[in-house]
C-alpha cells in the first residue's frame, strides 16, 4: 500500500480561519503569499496576526473521524 501524507494546514489571521484543509503545497503557497500581502499592503493584521496549525495524518485503520460499518453479530432481525 503506497504511504500518503494526509497531514493537512489551517491559516489563521487573528482568530479567524482563512483557509483550511490544505496540503502541504497549498499551505507554503498561501503562507508565503499573506506574509508579504500583511507587510506590502494596509491592512488590520501584521505578520504576528498570522498563524498556522498543522493536523497530523489520520493514525491506524480508518483513522479517527472515520466510521467503518461492521455487520452486528448474530441473526437478521427481520
Amino acid at each position: 500500500m503506497p504511504h500518503v501524507d494526509d497531514t493537512v494546514y489551517h491559516i489563521y489571521a487573528k482568530d479567524k480561519c482563512l483557509y483550511h484543509n490544505l496540503g502541504k503545497e497549498d499551505f507554503e503557497e498561501k503562507w508565503e503569499l499573506l506574509n508579504v500581502m500583511v507587510g506590502i499592503l494596509k491592512t488590520d493584521y501584521s505578520e504576528n496576526d498570522l498563524s498556522y496549525e498543522k493536523i497530523a495524518p489520520k493514525v491506524g485503520f480508518g483513522g479517527p473521524g472515520r466510521v467503518i460499518w461492521t455487520e452486528p453479530g448474530g441473526d437478521d432481525s427481520y
